[in-house]
């Protein structure tokens, strides 16, 4: 499977919200602006609102650009059953191992896995399931709750170095970061504040890009 990961946007519906946009017009933006790939994040959604918040987005979202469930497998499948254009799931470390979660979705759909440590990496590659890692965090962030502490670049690139899987960086990523992580061999970046809590998705992204460009 062929994924476009370089700017790949999760979600922040309360940062979109003191920004003063809805959650579809942000993500509309950002991909006007060069997001690739999105990830609906709902940490503290019923299952009822984060279902209303995938299909809300599905339903303005451009047919090129895949959309995510975060961790919520029930919500992907009940998203598909509602007829909505879902692409598949990311999950981390604490939910149903990958190769479960696989039989769960199919063998279609895109299968992201969060893995930050040189043994949940070797896992990933070894399942043989997953479609792409997320590696992090880079920087301290805030839009996690009881997140790791900060790796940096170098032991980011070290990790990345350890997987043969596509994989992207996450984790408080701003516009500066992304040339040094191209150069590091990641695949992509992913943003939630540089884009969710911007003036302007668009320019943010595009922004965000470029910087990525810069880093071949």
């Amino acid at each position: 499977m062929s994924l476009d990961l370089a700017l790949y946007l999760v979600t922040d519906s309360e940062q979109c919200a003191r920004a003063g946009r809805s959650l579809q017009e942000t993500v509309l933006r950002a991909v006007e602006g060069g997001v690739r790939i999105v990830q609906i994040r709902e940490k503290d959604a019923s299952a009822r609102e984060f279902l209303a918040s995938v299909c809300a987005v599905a339903q303005v979202l451009p047919a090129q650009v895949p959309l995510l469930v975060n961790d919520r497998i029930d919500v992907f499948l009940a998203a598909r059953a509602a007829g909505a254009r879902v692409a598949g799931v990311h999950i981390g470390q604490s939910e149903i191992p990958a190769e479960l979660a696989r039989q769960l979705i199919g063998p279609q759909a895109i299968l992201g896995l969060s893995a930050a440590t040189p043994a949940a990496l070797a896992e990933a590659e070894r399942c043989g399931v997953v479609d792409y890692v997320g590696i992090g965090p880079l920087n301290t962030t805030t839009t996690k709750k009881n997140a790791p502490p900060a790796l940096g670049l170098p032991a980011l690139q070290a990790l990345r170095q350890r997987v043969r899987l596509p994989a992207v960086a996450i984790g408080g990523i701003g516009s500066g970061d992304m040339a040094g992580l191209r150069a590091a061999g990641f695949d992509g970046a992913a943003v939630v504040s540089a884009i969710c809590a911007a003036p302007d998705p668009s320019q943010a992204a595009q922004a965000l890009l470029q910087a990525w460009q810069r880093g071949a």
